[in-house]
Parts: C-alpha cells; sequence; structure tokens
C-alpha cells in the first residue's frame, strides 16, 4: 500500500512538473530578466506550503526537517534562457506539445532539468530522518556565467558537503567538466602609411602566435575530457582605413582547460611562448571533477549510470565542493531552434533522481 501511494505521489509530481515547465516557457527569461520567473518559481513553492528565500532572481528552499549536524545535499538548476536561435520556426515562448515532445526556449537547456529537481525536491521536503540535508536553488544568470546567479547564492547558504547540478547529459552522469579560459591577446607595433616602408605591422607580428595556438599541445591529456584545446575566435584592429599599417592587433582565444591543469599553470605556458600580452578575462569558470570514489557517484554507478567527461561549461564550475552534472534532455539541443524536450525524459529524470538520492542515502 506504501509503494502504491509513493507512486501515485511521483505521478502526480512528474505532471506537475510538466505544467510547471510550459508555464515558465511562457515567460521570457533572458538572463539578467528572470524576475518574472522567478516570482512563478516562488509562487509555485508557497503553493506546495514550502518556505523560500530569495536575492535578485534567485530563489531557494530547504528541506522541512533541515538539522545542521547533517550534511547537506544541493540541487541546482537555473531558470533563465539565452536568446531565442533566429532559426525558430515556432514562437520561442508559447509551449507546444506535439509528437510526445515539448517545444519552447528553455525547454531543454534546463528547464527540463529544473523542474525534475523541483519535482524530487517536493518528493522529499516533508519526509523525516532524512540522513541528508537537501536544498534546493533555482538561479539565475547561468548562460552568462553573471555574478548575479549562484556565485551570490552560495555565500547565504549553510554549508554545502555536495551537489547536483540540472543541465542535459541524457541522465548520465557528467562527472568532470572543462574549464573555460577567455584570453585577450594583443600585439603591439608601430603606426604607419600603406604606401612606404613604415611603421611596424601588429597584425603580422601577431601572426606567430596565432600559429603557436594553432598548433600547440599541452601534454597531460585526460581519459575524460581529452586534451586542452585553444582555439582563436576573433582578431580585430583599430584600423578603419585600408592605408595605415596597424599599430596594435587584438585576438581572442577560447581555452578549453582539462582538470589535469590549473589555470595559472596554462597561463604559465602560454606567456613563454608568445610575444603577445595576454589577459586572461576570468579565472572563476575552472575544470571540475568528483571522484569515482564518492557516494553519490558510487549510488549512480550501482543503478547502471553510466559516466564521462563533458566538454561544456555550466554553474558547477562555481562549486568549492564536489558535484555531478546530472539531468532530462540532450545538450546537443540546447540553443537550437524549435528547441524542445521529450516529455517522457521529465518523468524519467524525476525517477533518476529520486532513485539517485534513495540509494545513496541507502548507502549510509
Amino acid at each position: 500500500m506504501e509503494q502504491s501511494n509513493n507512486n501515485h505521489t511521483i505521478s502526480v509530481l512528474q505532471q506537475e512538473a510538466k505544467q510547471l515547465l510550459a508555464k515558465l516557457i511562457g515567460i521570457p527569461s533572458f538572463s539578467t530578466e528572470e524576475h518574472k520567473t522567478a516570482d512563478l518559481l516562488q509562487a509555485y513553492l508557497h503553493q506546495k506550503k514550502v518556505k523560500t528565500e530569495r536575492k535578485k532572481n534567485n530563489v531557494w528552499a530547504m528541506n522541512l526537517h533541515y538539522d545542521a549536524a547533517k550534511p547537506t545535499l544541493l540541487l541546482n538548476s537555473h531558470h533563465d534562457t539565452v536568446k531565442p536561435n533566429k532559426g525558430f520556426t515556432l514562437d520561442p515562448f508559447t509551449p507546444i506539445e506535439k509528437e510526445g515532445k515539448l517545444f519552447g526556449l528553455g525547454s531543454n537547456d534546463a528547464g527540463g532539468c529544473l523542474v525534475s529537481l523541483i519535482a524530487t525536491f517536493l518528493h522529499y521536503y516533508e519526509q523525516e530522518n532524512l540522513p541528508y540535508n537537501i536544498i534546493l536553488v533555482a538561479s539565475a544568470e547561468e548562460e552568462i556565467s553573471g555574478f548575479e546567479g549562484i556565485e551570490l547564492v552560495l555565500p547565504l547558504l549553510p554549508k554545502i558537503d555536495f551537489g547536483i547540478v540540472g543541465e542535459p547529459t541524457l541522465l548520465e552522469m557528467a562527472i568532470a567538466e572543462r574549464g573555460l579560459l577567455v584570453l585577450d591577446v594583443v600585439s603591439t607595433g608601430k603606426a604607419g602609411h600603406a604606401a612606404r616602408e613604415e611603421g611596424e605591422n601588429a597584425l603580422y607580428k601577431i601572426l606567430t602566435d596565432i600559429e603557436w595556438f594553432k598548433t600547440y599541445q599541452f601534454d597531460k591529456v585526460s581519459d575524460l575530457l581529452g586534451k586542452v584545446k585553444m582555439s582563436v575566435t576573433v582578431i580585430e584592429t583599430e584600423n578603419k582605413q585600408h592605408n595605415v599599417v596597424p599599430n596594435n592587433c587584438k585576438l581572442v582565444v577560447d581555452v578549453r582547460v582539462n582538470e589535469l591543469y590549473s589555470f595559472e599553470e596554462v597561463l604559465e605556458t602560454i606567456g613563454k611562448n608568445v610575444q603577445s600580452t595576454v589577459t586572461p578575462r576570468s579565472l572563476r569558470m575552472r575544470s571540475t571533477g568528483i571522484s569515482l570514489d564518492h557516494v553519490l557517484i558510487k549510488a549512480g554507478i550501482s543503478l547502471g549510470r553510466g559516466y564521462y567527461g563533458s566538454v561544456t561549461t555550466s554553474d558547477k564550475a562555481l562549486m568549492s565542493f564536489p558535484t555531478l552534472k546530472m539531468g532530462p534532455g540532450d545538450s546537443s539541443r540546447s540553443h537550437t531552434a524549435d528547441e524542445f524536450i521529450f516529455l517522457a525524459e521529465i518523468d524519467a529524470g524525476i525517477i533518476a533522481y529520486i532513485q539517485l538520492i534513495d540509494k545513496m542515502m541507502s548507502h549510509e
């Protein structure tokens, strides 16, 4: 009888999660403009008699029987979205159900994960004598790695021991994630008239550095994340005229760092090999990993979940504690035209999260 009631509760949570996602799709929530979806999420949790806290556009809640003496699990995903891909043929803010799919901006990245984690949190919310506390955070500004998202909230929370970050992974366990360094690279020359042998062409000077970024290979290759990858993505000068030798040339270099290198090591290597001035925009989005021996990962493996290293970055990079990235949906659909998630993926996501946490708790 207890099992039957539990199944009924989960089925209700699954249905309500899909309804909540449809409402979220209907509200534009571009990064830094998520206040209306934050309002909706707070209202939904209040309907469930859950006390919430809020800072800017971030909403969070703790399980009813929170006990500071116990370790704490964070459940986190984001409710902001990118702006719609220009290839959309459907209205990105109209939730459309068709052929078992729910279409709409943010449905896959990361609305399906967010509503699945909310359902999971509600499943445990009133349970007594849990071996772990559970804190839910619906955060903002993930898509722009903003300073007023999860990074703003973490100092306001009790100590977090480990977490699950909801991002579309086909419910496989992303146990490692590449870090992201964005570099501004500047070569300086001397201006002159292009018709005469004058000046020092900064563009020509930087060509050697471009070739180095293209061909250099860092020695350590990760089993999970592969090699460190460097890509020159922007090149520009200040010139507006064809007949002036440029006195400076600027590059932007996208560097994806595996978990075997610190950012400082990568920057030291770059500094020793290029002539130009190199300035990182941020050191925040570091590579991360969680051990295969962690209780959360062992629980997932025992349930038959596969694991891998993710080449994309997420708010996981801003967390100082061990974190697993996992969720319903497929990252290949993120930021695409006519974005969608399968409705069955949301159902499966809720079950997968609950099974994972139940299994982890049973190991205690």
